[in-house]
């Protein structure tokens, strides 16, 4: 009989786990082409807005297949409602039987790309962090500030948000553990951090290059479809090394899709981050360099994430 695991068992499981050391795992076997990850596959709604992802894989000689499904409705929260929304399927890989049910509500979707900035940051910050940057102040901006201390640890943070309201909660919550500053605008943000995260939905650039400091890496996450995007392609441009958690997916979506589409950036610049984590060759070099490393989630951090918590009981 297959095991379904509710939130709360969930999160109880996740605590015992080290999800970014499994994230990194993960990209290294994806890199190494010991995965097979279809492209996403991906529905778009427009009233209310949204869209649902579904990513699914393996990796070649493992126990299991994964299907996960994962939504974000922007306008849940006006309802009481997580944006993000969700489930996975944990699946035998020899046989095809369905071993787990993971009703995560969208959680581990947010937990493993939390880990994911996490992972680019350990590989990929400079080694002075003037203050993190957060753009964003849902639940993964959060996340992504907390998860970002364990190896690169800044209590300093400035965070802008579209809504002023919602920046001032972000702030009441988590004030007393850092000194949260809150922006004017998203280039403020950049003016004064030299770690920076993007985690909004947003279609339209919220930063450009006059606003980013030397040294800076930016890790960019809300733009995981055709069209969003949250960082203008000259960044990318002027960037010394651009980061890519998927380069297939990349010809698709993502801030690199975006730079490509507009001429800003030739694709052959972009180095994948299972391979960049291998190899010092493909690493920060000094303290000036602008590094970019554009996230938009792939199927192997669901395969990992969903073993790791069905087999941690």
């Amino acid at each position: 009989m297959s095991l379904v695991i509710h939130l709360a068992e969930i999160k109880k499981r996740v605590k015992n786990i080290d999800v970014t050391t499994a994230m990194e795992e993960g990209f290294i076997q994806y890199s190494n082409g010991n995965t097979v990850v279809p492209p996403v596959g991906e529905l778009i709604f427009d009233k209310p807005p949204g869209d649902v992802h579904i990513k699914y894989g393996y990796i070649k000689k493992d126990d299991y297949y994964v299907i996960k499904i994962a939504s974000g409705f922007y306008e849940n929260p006006s309802l009481g409602i997580a944006s993000c929304q969700g489930l996975m399927l944990l699946f035998n890989q020899k046989t095809g039987e369905l071993v787990s049910v993971l009703l995560d509500e969208g959680y581990l979707t947010d937990i493993r790309t939390a880990a994911a900035g996490a992972l680019v940051a350990k590989y990929f910050a400079p080694q002075e962090i003037k203050s993190v940057g957060i753009i964003g102040t849902g639940m993964q901006a959060r996340l992504q500030l907390l998860h970002l201390q364990k190896n690169n640890p800044c209590k300093t943070v400035w965070l802008w948000g579209r809504n002023r309201e919602n920046a001032e909660k972000f702030k009441a919550e988590l004030n007393k553990d850092f000194n949260i500053n809150i922006a004017s605008t998203a280039g403020e943000v950049a003016r004064n951090a030299n770690l920076i995260v993007t985690t909004t939905p947003s279609d339209k650039p919220l930063l450009n290059k006059e606003d980013i400091l030397p040294g800076t890496l930016i890790t960019a996450m809300g733009s995981d479809t055709p069209v969003k995007q949250e960082l203008n392609g000259e960044i990318l441009q002027m960037a010394d090394i651009v980061i890519s958690d998927s380069i297939p997916q990349s010809k698709s979506r993502g801030e690199v899709f975006r730079a490509v589409k507009s001429g800003h950036l030739k694709p052959e610049k972009v180095v994948e981050l299972g391979n960049a984590i291998q190899n010092a060759d493909l690493q920060r070099k000094n303290n000036s360099q602008i590094i970019v490393a554009d996230l938009t989630g792939v199927a192997v951090q669901d395969i990992m994430i969903a073993s790791a918590v069905f087999l941690n009981s």
